[in-house]
């Protein structure tokens, strides 16, 4: 048995950081990767961490993805794509998938945005992926970082990391952070936000390897957070949240021939949730293992295939309920290369067995392909099915749950073009145009029951349709003056097709119709000025149409260089500079304007 896991606005002016370690922004670059589940021709975005503190400010770059904020520090964030909703969203770390079969949501707040690089959004498999940033060293066998910022709403955010390079082979790195804030923003006429606070501390280790042929990575990780839920401004609350997640994971790769390469992963991880509440206090304490393989033969220099198998056993012990599940996936993936168009054909097995219940299982087939026309100019095209298993509140919650449900089954097709150019003096500019169609069955979706009106369950009636258009186009120059541009616009229709729902026939509630983003940095001998630019319009939360809003961010920072010691930068960032007044969903405000400083030292 095998399981899955691999596989407003104006002019603003851009450049880089200085002293960030982080590659520019490239969301256009045409590139074959190797994804987890076999050899797949993605469709990829790259999105810059610097100047981010949570994972919505790196995560609002894409406009395809929809992030869900509960608003400020406390508040839980997820992420959806192209409006087809959180659990359908798989979120890896490390090349590792984090799990979360309780729910289904993966509250991204546990992952430090100060200790990873660029951010992956696949389009083609609906991932998106952190990866921690390997030291690179010089002639110094010890690196390290340490930062302090701190801001409105008494916020404080330390951070520290050690790099050791242990041998030429192997290095080691070591890390914590904290999140510590009160989160009492004001909203509405004087109103000020309550139970919203957060202290969290992170903590992890990981070691890099190389080998003959291969690399290696293995981390161990702890996150600790109690925080406030303080519920919409209609229904506040004084509920409290605590999380505890350790996990244990690691990733090889190793090429024992030309012919043979061969990939593996695992994780152990246990995350704890309790909720106290006036209500009654509840627990749920999930286990989760995972083996994951892949076998990749090259067959020659126009052929390749690839093999997966995985496994991944879950179980939940809570205060409501108790469930394990044990979830197959294996794969066969085959990539062909012919002059200048490139295929990419697989077929994937996914199964949900879940112990003492019912079973779910699929084949899903995929295609990609690409078709450069000119130097810098590529046509691409993806089609593949998606299936969700569901998760055990929807299937066991007490009074709740329906252990009928069927998988939901969608199919996603995407064409496009990329274009890029570099030139002999310094610039670097591109484009991208996609054209998508996705539709969504069996959705899950909760209605009142036959047998007593007031009491809802889950059902199989949901229907999603979701097509739009992606642009984005951008340039870098590198030189005495590094200045770069990105922008980013998407045409999002996510069509509510449920019979007899609320919102029939309306865009999928709170996800924007509209969506641009304008990015851009300029930087010269140390000094840098960066600003983001977000826009959301055409939204809905399935009664009537909410608000339009925009917001404007700068960062402005300057880096020193210290002889023999290090570096220093010293920023100040202005968060939402004209305190527009929004939320993200209807009675969870987000903050309005807000000011942090950071100091970091590397050395």
């Amino acid at each position: 048995m095998f399981s899955t896991i691999f596989l407003s606005a104006g002019l603003l002016f851009s450049g880089l950081l200085s002293g960030s370690h982080e590659p520019a922004s490239d969301t256009l670059h045409a590139v074959s990767v190797t994804a987890d589940k076999g050899v797949v021709v993605s469709r990829i975005d790259t999105l810059s961490v610097t100047n981010s503190f949570t994972s919505s400010d790196v995560l609002l770059q894409s406009t395809g993805l929809h992030v869900g904020d509960n608003g400020g520090a406390a508040g839980l964030k997820t992420v959806s794509l192209r409006g087809f909703g959180s659990a359908h969203t798989a979120i890896y770390l490390d090349g590792v998938r984090i799990g979360n079969v309780q729910s289904g949501q993966n509250d991204l707040g546990m992952i430090p945005m100060d200790n990873v690089g660029p951010v992956t959004v696949d389009y083609a498999q609906n991932i998106v992926s952190f990866n921690t940033l390997r030291p690179k060293f010089t002639d110094r066998s010890v690196m390290g970082r340490v930062r302090l910022s701190g801001g409105s709403f008494g916020t404080w955010l330390p951070s520290a990391r050690l790099d050791f390079r242990l041998s030429e082979q192997m290095s080691l790195s070591a890390n914590v952070s904290g999140v510590f804030s009160e989160g009492g923003f004001g909203y509405g006429d004087g109103l000020v936000r309550q139970n919203n606070d957060v202290s969290q501390v992170r903590a992890g280790v990981d070691l890099f390897g190389l080998m003959h042929k291969g690399d290696y990575h293995a981390k161990i990780y702890y996150n600790d957070t109690d925080r406030g839920t303080p519920g919409s401004v209609d229904w506040p609350s004084d509920d409290r949240q605590k999380d505890r997640n350790i996990l244990l994971q690691g990733i090889m790769r190793k090429s024992f021939s030309q012919l043979y390469t061969l990939r593996l992963s695992g994780k152990a991880s246990y995350d704890d949730i309790f909720y106290s509440s006036a209500w009654g206090d509840s627990r749920y304490g999930q286990t989760e293992i995972q083996l994951n393989s892949a076998h990749d033969f090259e067959l020659a220099h126009w052929c390749r295939l690839s093999l997966a198998a995985d496994v991944t056993w879950d179980a939940l012990a809570s205060t409501n309920y108790d469930a394990e599940r044990l979830t197959a996936f294996s794969a066969l993936a085959s990539s062909f290369r012919a002059g200048r168009f490139s295929a990419d054909i697989a077929v994937e097995y996914s199964g949900a067995y879940d112990i003492g219940a019912l079973s779910r299982h699929a084949f899903s087939p995929s295609a990609s392909f690409r078709l450069n026309l000119t130097d810098g100019l590529d046509l691409v095209a993806f089609a593949r099915r998606g299936y969700r298993a569901p998760v055990f509140n929807e299937l066991y919650y007490v009074g709740y749950g329906n252990p009928d449900l069927k998988p939901e089954d969608a199919l996603l097709t995407d064409i496009g073009a990329d274009y890029r150019l570099t030139t002999c003096d310094g610039w670097t500019f591109k484009a991208k145009a996609d054209a998508f169609y996705n539709h969504l069955k069996d959705k899950i979706t909760s209605a009142p029951t036959e047998a007593d009106p007031n009491v809802w369950a889950p059902y199989n009636i949901g229907r999603v349709r979701s097509a739009g258009l992606d642009l984005s186009a951008g340039f870098l120059h590198s030189g005495e003056w590094n200045y770069s541009l990105d922008a980013r616009y998407s045409l999002l229709s996510a069509v509510d097709l449920t019979p007899g729902s609320y919102s029939y026939g309306s865009q999928i509630p709170y996800v924007a119709r509209h969506v641009a983003v304008l990015t851009g940095n300029v930087e010269r001998k140390g000094w840098s000025l960066a600003s983001v630019w977000h826009m959301r319009a055409g939204r809905t939360d399935g009664t009537g149409y909410l608000p339009d809003w925009n917001t404007l961010d700068l960062t402005f920072a300057k880096s020193v260089k210290i002889r023999t010691v290090g570096v220093v930068t010293l920023d100040f960032s202005v968060r939402n500079l004209f305190d527009e007044r929004y939320e993200t969903v209807s009675g969870y405000p987000m903050p309005g304007r807000s000011f942090i400083g950071t100091v970091n030292f590397e050395f």
